[in-house]
């Protein structure tokens, strides 16, 4: 199955690279694209449940989906993960 989620704190192509990296990361998650102009991240799931899982890392990661609760905290977070994208790609 394939779901996409409209994202928020996207900036560059280091955000990007680490929303793949971890999401990859999860079980049951695959084929992660990442949309800077849409602000969306897009993949395959095997298992629904393995939405939840999705929508937290990238909450933990500071791309929280749209509509969700998006204070500095997560701003900040999402700085530390272009950053971490950056170096790492």
């Amino acid at each position: 199955m394939e779901n996409t989620f409209q994202i928020q704190n996207l900036k560059c192509g280091g955000c990007a690279h680490t929303i793949i990296t971890r999401l990859e990361e999860l079980q049951g998650i695959s084929n992660v694209i990442v949309d800077n102009d849409a602000h969306s991240v897009g993949f395959s799931y095997t298992e629904t449940k393995e939405l939840e899982s999705v929508k937290t890392l990238l909450s933990t990661l500071g791309y929280p989906v749209e509509g969700e609760s998006n204070p500095l905290t997560k701003k900040a977070k999402s700085f530390v993960s272009c950053a971490v994208g950056r170096l790492n790609n």
